[in-house]
C-alpha cells in the first residue's frame, strides 16, 4: 500500500478533527471559574464514564436474554481488586491486560 499525498492531508484532517472537540472546552472554560457544584459534578464524568464502559463489557446482549461474559467477568475481579487495593490507573490496566492475556492463552 503506497501513501499518497491526499491519503496523508485525509489523515491530517481526522487528526484535527478528532482533537478539536477535545480542546475546545478547555479554551472556553480556561478563565472561567466554575461554581463549586459545577466542579464537583465534573469530578464524577470520569467515573461513569469507565464505568459504563466496563459493566457494558461485562455483559452479552446477543440473543433474548443478556448474559455475563464470562471471560470478561473473571478477568474483572482480579483487576477490580487491585484498582482497589493500589489505587493506581496503570497497575490496574496492567493487572487487566495480564489478566486477559492468561486467559485468552491458557484457557
Amino acid at each position: 500500500m503506497t501513501t499518497t499525498f491526499m491519503m496523508f492531508l485525509l489523515i491530517l484532517g481526522c487528526a484535527f478533527v478528532t482533537w478539536l472537540p477535545r480542546v475546545i472546552p478547555f479554551i472556553l472554560v480556561r478563565n472561567i471559574e466554575l461554581p463549586k457544584v459545577v466542579l464537583r459534578w465534573l469530578q464524577f464524568i470520569p467515573v461513569c464514564i469507565l464505568s459504563a464502559l466496563v459493566f457494558q463489557s461485562l455483559f452479552n446482549t446477543e440473543g433474548k436474554f443478556v448474559t455475563l461474559h464470562w471471560e470478561s467477568t473473571i478477568a474483572f475481579v482480579p483487576t477490580l481488586f487491585i484498582a482497589l487495593w493500589t489505587k493506581s490507573l496503570s497497575k490496574t490496566v496492567v493487572a487487566g491486560v495480564l489478566t486477559v492475556a492468561v486467559l485468552r492463552n491458557f484457557f
